[in-house]
């Protein structure tokens, strides 16, 4: 029913309207600033180098020459749309789900899903603990990203509490129907792994579903265009009970339209965000559809192996570096043979260590280079915010001469 939910929604009415808002620190403000909270959260994350690469980071195809194939940033930017949609027609904060949806990829490493895999393998093997994107996220708004504020000082993005909990709680590999938000407010450090905790707003909860409605159809349109799935259309089209007769074509609009229709008419508050039984069968039957004839297609594997190679490459470069004391020493050695890749890490490196000049930076220091826990979990982190093309870029000075 339109505007059902509208009694919970994250506004000042909401027992949580405090939390939900609440920031690590306060953020600086202008005399004739009319944004809201959320407002300034997305702008703040718009304006982000991080948002901005996701222009050049795989969602599911690699380097497509097509330029009509979707990258990661067309994907947020869908997941915008979608949550807007369910948001606007159910009554909730529409600015709360923008701000999610266009920061709950942040975290992704270059070469999609697994450019992931691969960084958790090595930060499995170095810190002891995976890499997931959706924790990166969280690190990377909190710690990593930094804005310059008015007065030419650099600071972390500083988002709200709800902004940085659908962050981290977006996880959209989700089989279960009727999702509802948890009552705690809790540390969101405490998170240990994917979809742990549900989100803390009911918005949160609708870009965790937008996720998953989004990356289903866009894949089967990138699919089709690139022709991946020749052999496959009648069994899709079985799937999704279209026949000729329909002269229905598949495409995103079809897939989607559908899922949140579904998902709008069936949804209460008393039993959460959910679609009809029908519909949650048929989405997760596109899914495994997805994942048998997409995802792990043998098209899709020479890729696979060439992020596995880059990716281990440019990690094992920098950690050749580690000398305790003299980390940086020995990176400016490395310098004469990779001069663009070690100045640019060193560049980086000097925005989160304890040195003399930082004077303009307002964020915490992260990484002690003494210690090759964290000067691993340095290089994690820079690896983890490269485009596709700057991670190749760095490969070919590594292995060139």
């Amino acid at each position: 029913m339109r505007h059902s939910f509208q009694s919970v929604s994250a506004c000042e009415s909401n027992p949580k309207w405090n939390s939900i808002i609440s920031r690590n620190n306060p953020l600086y403000s202008r005399n004739n600033d009319i944004r809201s909270e959320f407002e300034r959260d997305y702008t703040r994350v718009i304006h982000s180098n991080a948002y901005r690469r996701l222009k050049h980071k795989t969602q599911v195809f690699f380097s497509p020459q097509n330029d009509h194939i979707c990258t990661r940033i067309e994907h947020v930017n869908h997941v915008e749309s979608i949550s807007y949609t369910i948001a606007n027609y159910l009554g909730l904060n529409t600015e709360l789900t923008k701000a999610i949806s266009v920061a709950h990829d942040l975290g992704h490493s270059p070469f999609g899903h697994k450019g992931e895999r691969v960084l958790s393998e090595i930060s499995q093997q170095d810190l002891g603990v995976p890499f997931w994107h959706e924790k990166n996220g969280l690190f990377l708004v909190d710690s990593v990203e930094l804005l310059e504020d008015n007065y030419g000082c650099k600071q972390n993005l500083n988002l709200t509490y709800g902004v940085r909990d659908g962050i981290i709680s977006h996880c959209g590999e989700i089989d279960e129907n009727s999702i509802r938000p948890r009552e705690e407010f809790i540390d969101l450090k405490d998170y240990q792994f994917p979809n742990q905790f549900a989100p803390y707003t009911w918005e949160g909860c609708v870009v965790k579903i937008a996720d998953k409605i989004s990356y289903i159809g866009r894949d089967i349109e990138d699919a089709i265009t690139l022709g991946i799935l020749d052999e496959h259309l009648k069994e899709l089209y079985e799937l999704l009970g279209i026949t000729s007769e329909d002269n229905i074509k598949i495409n995103n609009t079809v897939i989607m339209n559908n899922l949140i229709y579904d998902l709008c008419e069936n949804s209460s508050i008393e039993n959460g965000l959910c679609f009809s039984e029908e519909a949650l069968v048929l989405m997760n039957k596109i899914k495994s559809f997805n994942y048998k004839n997409i995802y792990l297609c043998d098209r899709i594997l020479p890729s696979d192996r060439y992020a596995t190679l880059v990716l281990n490459e440019i990690y094992q470069t920098f950690k050749s570096a580690y000398n305790a004391n003299n980390t940086i020493d020995s990176l400016n050695q490395l310098r004469k043979f990779y001069p663009n890749v070690i100045q640019g890490f060193i560049e980086w490196l000097y925005q989160y260590i304890s040195c003399d000049n930082r004077e303009n930076l307002k964020n915490p220091v992260l990484f002690n280079l003494q210690n090759e826990f964290d000067y691993s979990k340095a290089i994690i982190t820079y690896i983890s915010g490269m485009t596709d093309k700057f991670a190749i870029d760095t490969y070919n000075e590594i292995v060139g001469f």
